[in-house]
């Protein structure tokens, strides 16, 4: 069912897990003299490049916006980053489930897991596993990447406290802008197809009206209820929400139809997504969502 519903495409490629294991080492050096860290998702990878400067090799994982976590299988390439890792980056609450499959295949005591989940003290099957799109939380998930690098390599400790201070201080855009949108439109009411933003409307204190029997379905790739879809489609057509925010990763006839209705109804729609964009920094990313967000609000 998730296969038919998501209208995405997943490259499942299987590995021989059992020749990764004698792939791990004790140095903290890569074969390139850097610090060898793997992210799950390409959002803590570039966070981690940012930190880390040219001390520290970032490969990500989760890069491709057409692939979905919860069908993903990772293939030999990542077996053999993870092999070497000595930091890894993972989200937790079963978004990159597949990460443990890559950790047991090639156990070391000397890698440090840094699991954003428990960073934040998030846990249970019904929390919203997009943790990144917390604003006032990236500065302790940066925090945290930045002590995982330390104690790996504490010789370059003082690039990385340096590079974590710089990360926090290019969050001022976002973390002003959310305020503004706080500020100027609390309590307006919004919906989303999926939870992806939902940390984001949260941080800027919107309504979000879209019921849980649609949203949990459709980001578990199933097919909502009739009652469900009737009911936000109510939202539409009695214009009761001001802005549709449309996870555009995840098509499925159910949501094309509901932003086309959208936009015949003259409801603004701001797509979001859930892997960095090529080309964008993690908060240049974030930050011209919360732009695009604050000018539909404005119509």
């Amino acid at each position: 069912m998730l296969a038919k519903m998501r209208m995405r495409t997943v490259l499942v490629i299987t590995f021989p897990l059992l020749l990764l294991v004698s792939a791990c080492g004790g140095s903290s050096r890569g074969a390139t003299g850097k610090l060898d860290v793997v992210a799950a998702e390409n959002v803590y990878g570039n966070i981690a490049a940012q930190i880390g400067g040219p001390h520290v090799s970032v490969t990500s994982i989760l890069t491709n916006p057409d692939a979905d976590p919860h069908l993903f299988e990772p293939g030999t390439s990542s077996g053999l980053a993870m092999a070497g890792a000595k930091v890894v980056i993972q989200n937790g609450l079963g978004y990159d489930a597949f990460m443990a499959k890559l950790e047991n295949a090639a156990p070391s005591k000397h890698r440090i897991v840094v699991t954003t989940a428990d960073v934040l003290g998030i846990q249970g099957k019904d929390a919203n596993p997009h943790l990144w799109y917390d604003v006032p939380k990236l500065g302790r998930i940066a925090r945290a990447i930045a002590s995982a690098l330390e104690r790996a390599d504490p010789r370059h400790a003082a690039a990385y406290r340096s590079g974590l201070s710089h990360f926090d201080r290019s969050l001022g855009p976002l973390r002003r802008e959310v305020a503004t949108i706080r500020t100027r439109f609390h309590g307006a009411p919004v919906a989303y197809t999926e939870p992806v933003p939902g940390y984001l409307l949260l941080a800027a204190e919107l309504r979000n009206l879209a019921p849980d029997s649609f949203t949990r379905p459709i980001e578990d790739g199933s097919e909502p209820s009739p009652s469900a879809v009737a009911a936000m489609n109510a939202l539409v057509a009695h214009h009761r929400i001001r802005v549709l925010l449309y996870n555009s990763q995840a098509v499925s006839p159910i949501t094309a139809r509901l932003r086309t209705a959208a936009g015949a109804a003259g409801i603004a729609i701001v797509p979001v997504t859930e892997t960095l964009p090529l080309g964008l920094t993690f908060q240049e990313w974030q930050l011209e969502q919360a732009r695009a967000l604050a000018t539909a609000l404005r119509k």
